[in-house]
């Protein structure tokens, strides 16, 4: 199942159709328009959150759930993982840094029940080693998503190319850049990095975040 998947992301774009709690856009129709815009525009996939969005797009779904907001909150244990799943997700997206997962299980497990549960996963990593580690314990991509973000893993401003090169060298997974991805110009160097395809957010489906921006430009 990864290769015909991977040969379909292969050198492509996926959006991620989220907003946070709270946000005027978070609502399961507007979300999903968001995926339908996406696909009219070329994209290859959507990166969504919650399976209720994720059971209600019709776009090859990488999905995530988020539960909480410190620590391991993307896709944090199995049970989360296999309603991804029931919901139709072809790929899951979960947390695979070094940090405790809230149930105390590992990686690896969520990794195996996915499988059985006739799913892909997409490790969310924020080093070269966490990276690594994912591919060992089964992921079938391997995502740049939390470089940046996690303690341990240096603030950036740009996307992480030098982290998308570094794995896309030593691991025998796909790696998919995301993270601070603004531009199409930026895509393309994560692709030319080595990276199989690119996820971007903020940049497309996030109006939020960027009025927010160019306020506080015309503020500076």
């Amino acid at each position: 199942m990864t290769l015909p998947l991977a040969d379909a992301l292969k050198g492509r774009l996926i959006v991620s159709c989220q907003a946070p709690p709270g946000d005027p856009m978070r609502h399961t129709d507007t979300l999903v328009r968001m995926t339908l815009a996406a696909r009219a525009g070329g994209a290859a996939a959507v990166r969504v959150n919650d399976p209720e969005v994720v059971a209600a797009v019709d776009l090859p779904v990488i999905g995530l759930w988020k539960d909480g907001d410190r620590g391991v909150f993307i896709t944090p244990t199995v049970r989360h993982a296999l309603a991804l799943v029931d919901a139709g997700a072809a790929v899951v997206a979960a947390d695979a840094t070094s940090r405790p997962r809230p149930d105390g299980s590992t990686f690896g497990e969520l990794v195996e029940a996915v499988h059985e549960a006739g799913a892909l996963v997409m490790a969310d990593v924020s080093t070269f080693d966490e990276g690594r580690e994912a591919a060992a314990q089964g992921a079938d991509f391997v995502g740049t998503t939390l470089s940046g973000y996690v303690p341990g893993s240096p603030h950036r401003t740009a996307p992480d190319l030098a982290l998308v090169a570094d794995l896309a060298a030593a691991i025998p997974v796909p790696v998919i850049a995301e993270g601070r991805i603004a531009t199409p110009e930026q895509a393309a160097e994560a692709l030319a990095a080595g990276a199989l395809s690119v996820v971007v957010g903020t940049a497309i489906t996030a109006p939020t975040a960027l009025t927010r921006a160019f306020v506080a430009g015309l503020a500076s």
